[in-house]
């Protein structure tokens, strides 16, 4: 095994081994020290910083305990950043990905390094955007921008087309994760049916297949330090595939207070002052070339499968506080697909 634990029980690399196979790479810091240092990671992958002379990057590994199927995914990731380089989408660089067990254990690649922070590490909004309410807009913007643009890829002409099934994507939906939630149901949940209907019998106005993340969100993105808002790279492509672009859009707006009144609250970032839900609609619109007066369909779709997701982790808790959570907001979410969709004129 090529990933141990240290003493306070944070994974350690092989960085002998790392070397050996860096060397047979044309990338600089060649013969050079390595310095890793675990970054952050969980059940699905752990990232370690890498320095080696002038080479910087970030390396992304699943744990040993993963499914075998993980080493797929993250050549799935790799596919992702690599077809990224020379679009306008804020990315992570492809530096190089390597399948060999023998190197490190499991699959993994690299990344460039990117020098900025993410809204899911820190307790507020970091200057200029704590006191500066108005400047915190941006945050906003630049993460509609990041999907927008990601919409715009010309997956086919980057070698993306056998990535997803975008054939029938919306037909399928209701029965995939229905199926999925019958292996894992524990509980019902309070307008699941009539949610569940609803969305079996409507589909979007038009439906353009696209590159998609599949968990965007605040947490998985980097913004660049200082002011003014600028996003650095969209991260953690597990959920990756070319699908519908729109439901992007619509797992970012789905938490997102609907009236400027509202009491903005999305967990785990401070919301006041932020556009509203029609202006990020605007943005996403002008932005993507895409309309978007059929996104009932897709709040009704990112609510549903959310809880549906979230529910999963609730099942398995096993005493977690931080998914035992999961458990009120699956509910919430639920009942607030089957509203949407019981007072929705869309047709």
């Amino acid at each position: 095994m090529s990933v141990t634990d240290d003493v306070a029980g944070d994974p350690v690399l092989e960085v002998d081994r790392l070397g050996t196979w860096l060397d047979t790479l044309d990338l600089p810091g060649r013969k050079a020290p390595i310095e890793s240092r675990y970054l952050s990671g969980g059940s699905q992958n752990q990232i370690f910083e890498i320095r080696r002379g002038d080479l910087h990057a970030a390396l992304r590994i699943p744990p040993p305990t993963a499914p075998a199927s993980r080493d797929a995914g993250i050549v799935r990731e790799w596919r992702i950043i690599e077809a990224l380089a020379g679009t306008d989408v804020p990315h992570t660089d492809a530096i190089a990905v390597c399948e060999d067990p023998s190197v490190l254990g499991r699959t993994f690649y690299l990344m460039g390094f990117v020098h900025g922070w993410s809204p899911i590490e820190v307790t507020e909004w970091p200057e200029p955007f704590q006191s500066d309410v108005a400047a915190r807009q941006g945050l906003a913007y630049e993460l509609i921008d990041g999907i927008a643009r990601l919409a715009r890829v010309d997956w086919r002409a980057k070698g993306l087309h056998d990535l997803g099934h975008p054939d029938g994507f919306h037909d399928r939906q209701v029965d995939r994760w229905l199926a999925f939630l019958d292996r894992i149901k524990g509980r019902d949940l309070p307008g699941l049916d009539e949610a569940s209907q609803w969305l079996r019998t409507h589909r979007p106005i038009d439906f353009v297949p696209g590159l998609m993340h599949g968990d965007y969100q605040f947490a998985n993105v980097m913004y660049a330090h200082g002011g003014p808002a600028r996003l650095a790279a969209i991260v953690d492509w597990e959920m990756g595939t070319v699908g519908d672009p729109k439901l992007d859009l619509a797992w970012v707006i789905q938490s997102w207070p609907e009236h400027p009144d509202d009491v903005p609250d999305i967990g785990y970032v401070d919301l006041t002052g932020m556009p509203t839900r029609d202006q990020l609609l605007a943005r996403y619109a002008a932005g993507s070339g895409r309309q978007v007066d059929d996104m009932d369909y897709y709040l009704v779709l990112a609510r549903w499968k959310l809880a549906i997701v979230l529910e999963q982790g609730f099942q398995r808790a096993g005493g977690d506080p931080k998914l035992m959570a999961f458990g009120d907001i699956v509910i919430n979410l639920m009942a607030s697909a089957a509203e949407t969709a019981a007072r929705s004129d869309y047709r």
